[in-house]
């Protein structure tokens, strides 16, 4: 028994027992029956000529009923799977007649949202992406007259699903806006009572302006979704409003929130059996290097059985470089696995990776010397001389080093202890000097006049102090106002 049948059978609300019927009648309910289960033994092997009896079923009905409507529900799907597209649509048109008396509510609208999902996932062209709006065009019309506004929401959040991924923003937008009234109570507040429509509602939107970088609108919409707390969602929307919300966070160089929530993200998307699971897992991994974290991500129960998955080798390795400083283990990853920066999201935020491992490389490089060549560090690593200087300038501007770059030469100088401060420290000996001095005079002004005699000589250093300090600014001026070489 498939789906449809077990749907059928468990819906059936008259438990009466009937000893009566004709057995003409029932001949032919035999017939029909037989009709439709050998036409499903011939789905996998012959599915053209399974078609062909599975819409023989319904002119074998007297008046519509469930055989026929099972019957077109298989043909449908097969022609779809076959990219008949145009007969998809059309024996579709027909099944719709059936919902309104020849099935019951809740069936038709479980075959319908069953028919609706099948195409969603089957879809493999544009051309299946255009059919698709007009099986969700169709249904929206068939369900008006009959107020049921389950189906009218689903369909709705299908159809606005397929304008997110055509990048249709406009349409896509005005959709939305009527799907949020249809979840609102009078006073525009939102209706708790709806709150898993809601959140996929929110999960579209965060999608759109996650894709259109609007990220004032983003954070108010993701906030939003956290907030909604009467649902139970499908996992896979807690991963989306998860995963888009951990893209929010790394644009605000946020590491710490965006860790937190694509590991979220990552534990609903595995849920739900999702492949972005994977994605998401390498996100993860690329914030927990950008925060300089030594915290393996795999360490968790949850991750921890993807270290070794093919699929994520590559980040592994990236992350036990990172964390040993190997920056040429670290370069040749990125050599060898290039599709690592096939993703957009990590070509964005990778370079902020390497030039963190790049800087650290170089500061230990550089430790014994006090003075370099751009192009040393260049063959080193393996970079281009700019890159070098790029780096040098970030450790100069982030006063990780004191140091000054000749570019005409390619050189940088480094200044261990600078004139600044050694003139500094000799300025705060000769205060403490002088200071002493005053208080010793002070104390003994009273004293013979050889012991002052001593002491005014003593004032001599002090007066030979100045002059030094002086010459070490002079010093200093002229450094300043060189040339580097």
């Amino acid at each position: 028994m498939d789906d449809d049948d077990f749907m059928q059978d468990s819906d059936q609300e008259d438990y009466d027992f009937e000893y009566e019927d004709d057995e003409e009648d029932e001949g032919g309910d035999v017939g029909i029956e037989n009709k439709y289960y050998n036409a499903k033994q011939l789905k996998a092997e012959s599915p053209e000529e399974a078609i062909e009896e599975f819409l023989g079923v319904p002119p074998m009905e007297q008046e519509k009923g469930d055989w026929g409507f099972k019957g077109l529900k298989q043909a449908i799907k097969l022609e779809f799977k076959l990219k008949r597209y145009s007969s998809a649509v059309e024996h579709y048109q027909e099944l719709l007649t059936y919902v309104k008396s020849a099935v019951t509510r809740n069936y038709s609208e479980k075959s319908i949202n069953n028919i609706l999902d099948f195409l969603e996932k089957a879809a493999q062209d544009e051309e299946a992406r255009q059919v698709r709006e007009q099986f969700y065009s169709k249904t929206l019309e068939s369900f008006q007259s009959t107020n049921n506004e389950r189906l009218w929401l689903k369909t709705n959040i299908k159809l606005a699903r397929l304008w997110l991924d055509q990048k249709d923003y406009s349409r896509l937008m005005e959709r939305l806006r009527e799907l949020h009234r249809a979840c609102q109570k009078q006073d525009g507040s939102d209706d708790p009572g709806k709150g898993t429509y809601l959140l996929e509602i929110y999960s579209l939107e965060i999608l759109m302006y996650s894709e259109t970088r609007n990220n004032k609108r983003l954070k108010a919409l993701y906030q939003k979704a956290l907030r909604i707390k009467s649902a139970v969602p499908h996992p896979n929307i807690t991963g989306i409003i998860r995963e888009c919300g951990g893209k929010m966070h790394m644009s605000e160089e946020n590491w710490k929130e965006a860790q937190s929530d694509f590991f979220e993200s990552f534990r609903s998307y595995d849920e739900s059996g999702s492949l972005r699971r994977i994605q998401v897992l390498k996100y993860l991994v690329l914030t927990t290097l950008l925060m300089g974290s030594n915290i393996n991500p795999f360490d968790s129960s949850e991750t921890k059985a993807y270290q070794n998955d093919s699929r994520i080798s590559a980040m592994t390795e990236m992350v036990e470089a990172y964390q040993r400083d190997d920056i040429h283990k670290y370069e040749s990853i990125l050599q060898k696995h290039p599709d690592i920066t096939d993703d957009p999201f990590i070509k964005e935020n990778i370079a902020e990776v390497t030039r963190a491992i790049r800087t650290k490389g170089v500061l230990k490089l550089i430790a014994p010397y006090s003075r370099f060549t751009c192009d040393f560090i260049s063959k080193q690593f393996n970079i281009s001389v700019p890159e070098v200087q790029d780096i040098v300038a970030f450790l100069i501007l982030d006063r990780k080093l004191d140091a000054k770059i000749d570019q005409t030469n390619g050189t940088v100088e480094i200044e261990r202890i600078s004139d600044v401060e050694r003139t500094q420290a000799v300025d705060q000996w000769t205060s403490a000097i002088e200071s002493l001095c005053s208080t010793v005079l002070s104390s003994t002004s009273r004293g013979d006049e050889a012991g002052t005699s001593g002491l005014a000589s003593f004032a001599g250093p002090s007066e030979f102090m100045r002059t030094d300090t002086r010459g070490l600014r002079g010093k200093r001026g002229q450094r300043k106002l060189g040339v580097a070489g």
